[in-house]
């Protein structure tokens, strides 16, 4: 007996929801990719983080109607939920927090194009725009006041030179292929392709292996 023989026994209802074995795994891949990519990926357009979330609020409900109960049965069910409670609760935290960290440190470069503000959930936009506000007049208030007017910029790029700060793209990272498939390296020439086996686990520059991510030919690791 697994751990998803217990929670269904603990909880018959656990898995009623279509999907919610595959849920995990996939939330899971997901933080271990937001974690190990050096920018911000794009947010789960299939619903993930919502089910995820009516998931735990499902669970918590659960827990609460669980409590008052005494027999020693039940008790061992509710010590089980609680458990598996805590597992989603900690990957939907990880998950948030890796973005909101990649978000807080280059806010104004997710914010300066349409593409790249389309990797954001609406609530990590108000977040940013918040941020970005709060930022600007803290330095306004700060110095920039004391600057010309054409100084005052943050998101300047005169002479050529961005004073946007953005990921470093050149960044290496650990990727598991998928599939049988050429990794790309520096030189970008087709003799510099390497050969990936599928379950092949390699470290790259992440430049050159995020189309192999971004298609599903590979994953972060």
């Amino acid at each position: 007996m697994d751990i998803d023989d217990i929670l269904r026994e603990a909880d018959p209802e656990y898995y009623s929801t279509p999907g919610d074995d595959g849920d995990l795994e996939a939330l899971t891949r997901a933080w271990v990719a937001e974690r190990s990519a050096p920018e911000l990926l794009d947010w789960p357009s299939n619903g993930l983080i919502e089910r995820a979330n009516e998931k735990i609020q499902r669970q918590i409900e659960k827990v609460e109607v669980m409590t008052g109960d005494m027999d020693p049965k039940t008790n061992f069910g509710l010590i089980i939920i609680q458990t598996e409670l805590e597992r989603w609760k900690y990957l939907v935290r990880g998950f948030l927090r890796a973005r909101l960290a990649k978000i807080d440190k280059h806010t104004l470069h997710y914010l300066s194009s349409p593409s790249l503000r389309s990797r954001l959930s609406p609530s990590e936009i108000s977040f940013a725009t918040r941020h970005q506000a709060l930022l600007h007049e803290h330095y306004l208030s700060s110095f920039l006041q004391s600057f010309p007017p054409q100084l005052r910029n943050l998101d300047d790029t005169a002479g050529g030179i961005s004073m946007v700060d953005a990921p470093e793209l050149d960044t290496a990272v650990f990727i598991r292929a998928l599939k049988d498939c050429l990794v790309g390296t520096q030189g970008g020439n087709a003799e510099d392709m390497v050969d990936a086996l599928a379950g092949e686990v390699l470290i790259a520059r992440w430049a050159d292996v995020k189309p192999l991510v971004l298609s599903g030919d590979a994953e972060l690791v």
